[in-house]
């Protein structure tokens, strides 16, 4: 089995704390933010950071998706969300850039062995950059006109 990752970064103009804030809710900023391929996300307990448990069905591709049950821990400059259904895992790093703040998340899991394990390492990857870069991406537009 092979290890597979995927990471996106982007520059907001927000303090490393506001960035944090609204990454660790769950229950009024993340829905927002999502992009499409999140469907059913529904919040299992908790409302914000350490000890939240939300789940989603991550829709990857038409044929692809993944039920995700993810518990949430944090620490004073990332949250990693841990799922319970496989093993992905994504953090969300956030630090300080000038006057505001970059923001990275990198997702991993370990993929399949063989020929398919090749081609979900050589694929899997640029699809789920394209979806955390429209997460961030929305993540900025919220936090820049708010």
């Amino acid at each position: 089995m092979a290890q597979v990752s995927a990471t996106q970064s982007i520059d907001i103009n927000a303090a490393p704390d506001a960035v944090l804030s609204a990454l660790s809710d769950y229950t009024v900023v993340r829905p927002q933010i999502l992009p499409e391929q999140y469907l059913d996300y529904q919040v299992v307990s908790g409302k914000s950071g350490a000890g939240t448990v939300a789940q989603w069905t991550l829709q990857a591709t038409k044929k692809r998706s993944r039920n995700v049950k993810a518990t949430v821990t944090a620490d004073a400059n990332s949250i990693t969300e841990t799922d319970a259904n496989s093993t992905m895992v994504t953090t969300y790093t956030v630090t300080p850039a000038g006057s505001g703040s970059k923001v990275s998340t990198t997702t991993q899991w370990q993929g399949a062995g063989g020929i398919g394990g090749f081609f979900e390492k050589t694929f899997a990857p640029k699809g789920l950059n394209r979806i955390q870069s429209a997460l961030l991406g929305n993540l900025k537009t919220r936090l820049e006109t708010s």
